[in-house]
């Protein structure tokens, strides 16, 4: 897991969302955020990598993340 992969949440209420990671892996856990995802902190084994990546730095705010996944698409 790197800073800036796109992920989709498997588990919990946002399960099936797409997701940017903030954070590198820190106990098994990893910062993310989302266009409809708030900013947390997520158990690595409840991604699932896309295979997609965008250019962005870690802790970026929620405005460049969005930003950053719509420019994505």
């Amino acid at each position: 897991m790197e800073v800036g992969q796109i992920c989709i949440k498997t588990r919990g209420r946002e399960a099936g969302r797409m997701v940017v990671i903030l954070s590198k892996p820190k106990s098994g856990k990893v910062l993310v955020d989302g266009t409809k995802v708030k900013r947390k902190s997520c158990n690595v084994l409840h991604l699932f990598p896309v295979g997609k990546e965008v250019k962005i730095r870690e802790e970026e705010s929620h405005e460049g993340v969005v930003k950053a996944m719509k420019a994505m698409k």
